[in-house]
């Protein structure tokens, strides 16, 4: 399918945002992502399909000081 993330077309095969962040080497538990303009609990990122068409944002944590 194709989706938008962070501002590129990009084609996948993946169902959820959880594949989606596998595929890209994504530890969860370090970024925040935004779909569709709304930011998605981590608890979803498991169960939330995704469609052709959609909008991903994917922001990492950063630490510094």
């Amino acid at each position: 399918m194709d989706i938008i993330l962070n501002g590129e077309s990009r084609t996948v095969a993946c169902r959820t945002v959880a594949e989606l962040l596998e595929l890209l080497g994504i530890d969860p538990r370090r970024v925040a992502v935004e779909l569709n303009m709304e930011i998605l609990p981590k608890a979803e990122y498991g169960a939330k399909a995704l469609s052709s068409g959609d909008r991903i944002e994917i922001v990492h944590f950063v630490g510094g000081g």
